[in-house]
């Protein structure tokens, strides 16, 4: 498929809570209207991190056929920022994002012929309670490196830092995140268990940008860093409303990924169809890590 049709563009989203009128930016790889295949649709993680770092999901219209639909969640990218919003619990909801997605399917026209969901980190928490409300049109659902609980998160998160050498541990404990210390010794986690590759590919480090740019979700739904969770996702447990996931699932994750085995199997334990594979040389970044067998796996579940 050496001429993919390439096509962007932007639809109205009106936030409740208050919030000024905006838009979702999204691009889509593939023709909607021509593919005899139904559409998937990438849900980027943060909250903020924006589309640019799954960029290689691009192939499963490649090598499947699969048209791919990305785009950017309110508060980042290019799509309409709300700076203003920074701390608002109120409406940095789960509520706010899921009326987006419904908001975009619909713009696009695609819940008729269905299509199907690939959520990654904080993007896989968002598909995963989306799921939960059986959507029209959706066929299935892919989680990939998200944590079923974030408590859960937090103790494989202390268990992957005990592991660390005792100068990184050290400097971790320290509360001035913005301490030449303390962001060398993130980045040392970061390195062993977010990207392992070194450097980090360009379009990830877009991810990284975008974040520095505007933080507003991230920090009130995450907090300062992956290592340090205090925003309103910090006691959140999905895997208990995960049995009302009708549809098939695929559970992904890293050997070395920040979503260790503990947070991750609860999805497992909980959702009804579901399958989980763990991918041995990658952490939290497969898609570039182990592109080929990230593929496969992908390409192969949805097109079964």
């Amino acid at each position: 498929m050496a001429d993919v049709n390439v096509s962007e563009g932007r639809v109205s989203f009106e936030p409740v809570k208050g919030g000024k009128s905006g838009s979702t930016w999204y691009k889509i790889h593939g023709n909607l209207e021509d593919s005899p295949l139904s559409p998937i649709v990438v849900l980027h993680g943060g909250p903020g991190a924006g589309h640019e770092y799954l960029s290689p999901l691009t192939q499963l219209y490649g090598k499947y056929g699969i048209p791919v639909i990305f785009y950017d969640q309110i508060g980042c990218g290019r799509s309409t920022h709300y700076r203003e919003k920074m701390g608002d619990t109120s409406f940095w909801t789960f509520d706010l994002f899921i009326r987006e997605l419904d908001n975009l399917v619909d713009h696009l026209k695609i819940r008729q012929r269905g299509f199907f969901i690939l959520g990654q980190s904080w993007g896989g928490m968002l598909g995963a309670v989306y799921s939960t409300l059986h959507p029209e049109g959706l066929k299935k659902l892919i989680i990939a490196s998200s944590p079923a609980s974030v408590p859960l998160y937090i103790v494989g998160n202390d268990q992957l830092r005990s592991e660390l050498p005792q100068e990184v541990r050290e400097a971790l404990k320290s509360t001035d995140h913005d301490g030449p210390e303390y962001e060398k010794a993130s980045a040392f986690f970061y390195q062993q268990h977010v990207c392992r590759i070194d450097p980090r590919p360009k379009d990830v480090q877009t991810a990284f940008r975008n974040l520095e740019e505007d933080s507003t979700a991230y920090m009130t739904m995450q907090g300062p860093s992956e290592l340090v969770i205090t925003g309103s996702l910090k006691d959140w447990e999905g895997w208990k409303i995960a049995h009302k996931i009708e549809v098939d699932t695929l559970v992904l994750n890293g050997r070395y990924d920040e979503m260790t085995d503990i947070c991750v199997e609860p999805w497992f334990k909980a959702i009804p169809r579901v399958k989980w594979v763990t991918f041995e040389n990658s952490s939290h970044m497969a898609q570039w890590e182990q592109p080929d067998r990230f593929l496969q796996v992908c390409g192969g579940f949805l097109s079964a």
